[in-house]
């Protein structure tokens, strides 16, 4: 509040003082989202974080000439005017619910703080709005201990947001997200100290991450607006993401530039491949709240087919963006045989998590995600996850990391004897930076390094062997330039 006062008393200084003493204007640079927000020089908006487009000529003759004659009413009614030009012509809604805006939208229909950047390329076919984006990490990757491996890779993922109005309250929206993991990483998926879940040759996949199926989503959404705070939507995807957990590791900005999945992935974020999910969301301006019907079954091992929709579990999330920069979700579903292999067991996941993202002026941005997980398994009760990661951005250079404890049983680690029903604290910490030599021109490729540290209890000696348990990797980073929204209006023409 106190930064759009502050901001409010500068925009009518100015106004005044342009208006006893006109004289030629340098460029002025404007905020599509906020109007009210004016300055001399380019940068990103400091309350949402989206970048600054020049303020048309025509604009400035509004905002100057007759100055003394316009009365508030006046003026009100011209940024109100100005400002729908500006959304009308720029675009910015989300494909899920044309009531958020872009910056907003992250997998499924889960929310990202609206001062997100976004790293896409934008199409405008008519009224109809095409975005594209993704990311591939060729690599060399060499993980210690007996269990670990030691290979040439490449993690990638591209998806596709489309867009159709219908009418001024309206939108129809199509997304699709496919993966080449299938070819790239193999039917094991890539090497990953500790990590868990789903499975290979009907054995249960340890200290491999699984590769993700071809197609990992292919929605359809429409949302209606009923008034300026309140819209709602319906969300159905064959595969899709439900209402569980925050946006998955791929879509969070403090996640993409690290290649590798969280350790607690299958306790927070895993079921944003699920064949057969039908959501409905009631969004009242920065709050809102969903329910979901889903499958419960995660993928089976062949990655290039549909699996039999069940739509046998259930799950609920309420969102909130208080400010800009914050978004915060709590979630709770209910998983009906999760695991081919334990047909039996049924989960609770429960979820919570804060993203936090801050734009550091002109081309520099940190990221912050907390995401805590729990899952109650049939037979196995409670077992909790705890990741803390940050990535923070200037101009080429990217720095991140990620935190990790998470509580893995006997089962998931494939142990034997009396170990299969203990459970074992895991950490792990992860250091990572990025270079990009190829920036701003379309497609950004990096070269980055990671190194991944691991502890363990001594018990797990036996499996791991007595070594420290590490990972070290060296990549390249490609995926599309950060969306400057001077770019949209270009291709709007």
């Amino acid at each position: 509040m106190l930064r759009f006062l502050l901001t409010f008393i500068l925009v009518a200084i100015t106004s005044a003082l342009l208006a006893q003493a006109p004289k030629p204007e340098a460029t002025q640079y404007t905020c599509v989202m906020h109007p009210e927000v004016i300055q001399d020089h380019p940068g990103r908006c400091p309350k949402c974080g989206m970048e600054l487009v020049p303020i048309k000529e025509d604009h400035r003759k509004h905002r100057t000439s007759n100055v003394e004659h316009r009365t508030s009413n006046e003026e009100a009614v011209h940024q109100t005017a100005h400002h729908d030009h500006a959304m009308h012509e720029m675009k910015m809604q989300s494909s899920v619910n044309l009531a958020d805006p872009m910056t907003r939208e992250g997998s499924g229909t889960s929310w990202l703080p609206d001062s997100s950047p976004m790293y896409e390329r934008m199409f405008m076919l008519g009224q109809d709005m095409l975005m594209l984006h993704g990311a591939a990490f060729p690599r060399y990757t060499n993980v210690s201990t007996r269990r670990g491996d030691d290979r040439i890779d490449a993690p990638n993922w591209l998806m596709g947001m489309f867009s159709h109005p219908l009418g001024d309250s309206a939108q129809f929206g199509v997304r699709l997200m496919m993966s080449l993991d299938p070819l790239t990483e193999g039917g094991r998926g890539y090497p990953l100290l500790f990590q868990s879940g789903e499975s290979w040759h009907d054995q249960p996949l340890h200290d491999r991450q699984h590769p993700h199926d071809l197609f990992s989503e292919l929605s359809l959404t429409y949302s209606q607006k009923f008034t300026p705070d309140l819209s709602s939507y319906i969300y159905f995807g064959y595969p899709g993401e439900p209402a569980l957990g925050p946006p998955t590791f791929m879509h969070r900005i403090s996640a993409m530039d690290d290649p590798d999945a969280p350790l607690g992935h299958h306790w927070q974020d895993s079921s944003h491949v699920t064949f057969g999910v039908a959501t409905g969301g009631l969004v009242w301006r920065t709050v809102k709240i969903e329910g979901s019907v889903f499958t419960g079954r995660e993928p089976d091992e062949d990655r290039y087919d549909f699996d039999r929709p069940r739509f046998d579990s259930a799950s609920g999330r309420i969102s909130w963006n208080p400010t800009p920069d914050l978004a915060l979700q709590f979630s709770h579903g209910y998983l009906k045989s999760p695991e081919g292999l334990e047909p039996t067991v049924n989960r609770h996941r429960t979820t919570a998590s804060i993203i936090y993202n801050k734009a550091l002026g002109h081309d520099a941005n940190w990221a912050t995600t907390f995401v805590w997980g729990q899952n109650d398994d049939t037979h196995e009760g409670k077992t909790q996850s705890f990741l803390l990661e940050s990535d923070f951005q200037h101009g080429r250079d990217t720095f991140y990391t990620r935190l990790e404890r998470v509580e893995k049983s006997g089962h998931e680690l494939v142990l034997d004897g009396a170990d299969l029903e203990k459970i074992f604290p895991i950490y792990a910490a992860s250091f990572g930076y990025v270079h990009d030599f190829a920036y701003g021109d379309g497609i950004d490729v990096g070269l980055g390094a990671q190194f991944t540290i691991d502890h363990r209890p001594d018990e797990l000696d036996r499996y791991y062997g007595d070594e420290v348990g590490y990972g070290l990797e060296v990549f390249l980073r490609i995926r599309p330039s950060l969306h400057r929204h001077h770019e949209m209006a270009d291709a709007m023409k």
